[in-house]
């Protein structure tokens, strides 16, 4: 199957499947597929502004790496076509989540453009993540066997990546190729992103699969998966990631269990200036994530939570990166460095 004859992510609606991006630049403004409300409701925002815009990657309406790298992208491109200070704007994007990557490398590489056409460049930005994602879905694709049975953990498709996806990329790519793959899909407690918006990516897709609790995920790795596909939200030079809360467990398990561990990410999500996973700021998010389900508190009156949003995976435990340059090992990434139009390598954060 070629790169160019994939199509992307199929959407459900009353009039048809559709073929959508998660976000989208239109006549002057952004629309996006608002993710907080899947499954149960499909719904797209509006968003006018870069304050907009940095709202909505703070309260998860757009979330993903690589979406909210086109994200910040679309942002101070809207802030450009209004005239407005573009600093202003970066600093604004840049506060909302400090995990990921590609949302500095991306607000960054907007500035360093900032005599040109924004509202094209972001949208420049906005395909060569899609087309990356392309090209990891055609070799993670590759890994794939017939039967495959696959584990995947929060949400690395179309949703977080304008489109395919990243962990997500080869099981379509698998799939479309006629394959018979199934996926356990972790819940990914606290947001459940894997429950709401994974499930209902596979579900649109017709891909085989069963929602587990996370803490079933090592149950059915001692005789049950073939292989363990994730995402990442940076990565550091010596291969450490991070990436959803949860993902390090099914690392070790996965290790454990003689299951190979895989991460997809695009060039966007390396991170040259960090050495080792342990430089990478972790975000910590509202306890009441935990707490409640919903609005329905579910721990004692008097009781606190800790809410880490990511972890940090050690390289030992990843077989490959699956890159839109190929599978490489932990030790050959060292070269992998997000490029723009300019060759950008700017300042991570």
């Amino acid at each position: 199957m070629l790169i160019h004859e994939l199509n992307g992510m199929l959407v459900k609606t009353a009039k048809g499947t559709k073929d959508m991006r998660a976000l989208w630049f239109e006549k002057g403004v952004v629309r996006a597929i608002d993710q907080r409300l899947l499954p149960g409701t499909f719904k797209l925002v509006t968003i006018r502004s870069y304050k907009e815009m940095a709202k909505a990657i703070s309260d998860m309406t757009i979330r993903g790496a690589p979406s909210i790298g086109a994200a910040a992208a679309y942002g101070i491109a809207l802030a450009w076509l209004r005239g407005e200070d573009l600093d202003r704007a970066a600093k604004a994007i840049k506060a909302t989540r400090p995990t990921a990557h590609d949302l500095f490398y991306a607000a960054d590489l907007m500035l360093f453009q900032r005599d040109k056409n924004l509202v094209g460049a972001a949208g420049e930005y906005a395909d060569g993540i899609v087309d990356m994602c392309r090209r990891i879905g055609e070799h993670g694709g590759k890994l794939v066997k017939d039967r495959d049975r696959i584990l995947t953990h929060c949400n690395a498709g179309a949703l977080a990546t304008v489109d395919f996806g990243t962990a997500l990329a080869p099981m379509r790519v698998a799939h479309r190729a006629g394959k018979d793959i199934f996926v356990y899909v972790d819940e990914t407690r606290p947001r459940l992103q894997g429950a709401k918006l994974t499930a209902w990516e596979l579900l649109n897709e017709g891909i085989d699969h069963a929602i587990i609790s996370d803490n079933a995920a090592g149950h059915y790795m001692k005789d049950s998966v073939d292989l363990v596909i994730v995402g990442a939200d940076r990565i550091a030079r010596n291969g450490d990631f991070a990436n959803k809360i949860g993902t390090y467990t099914k690392a070790v398990l996965a290790k454990e269990n003689k299951v190979p561990f895989y991460v997809a990410a695009p060039a966007s999500t390396f991170d040259s200036s960090l050495i080792r996973g342990e430089d990478i700021p972790i975000e910590e998010r509202s306890e009441d994530e935990v707490l409640c389900l919903g609005k329905c508190r579910v721990a004692p009156r008097g009781s606190t939570a800790l809410n880490p949003c990511f972890d940090v995976t050690p390289s030992r435990y990843v077989k490959g990166f699956i890159t839109e340059r190929g599978i490489m090992k932990p030790d050959e990434i060292s070269s992998m460095k997000a490029t723009g139009p300019a060759i950008y390598r700017g300042p991570a954060r």
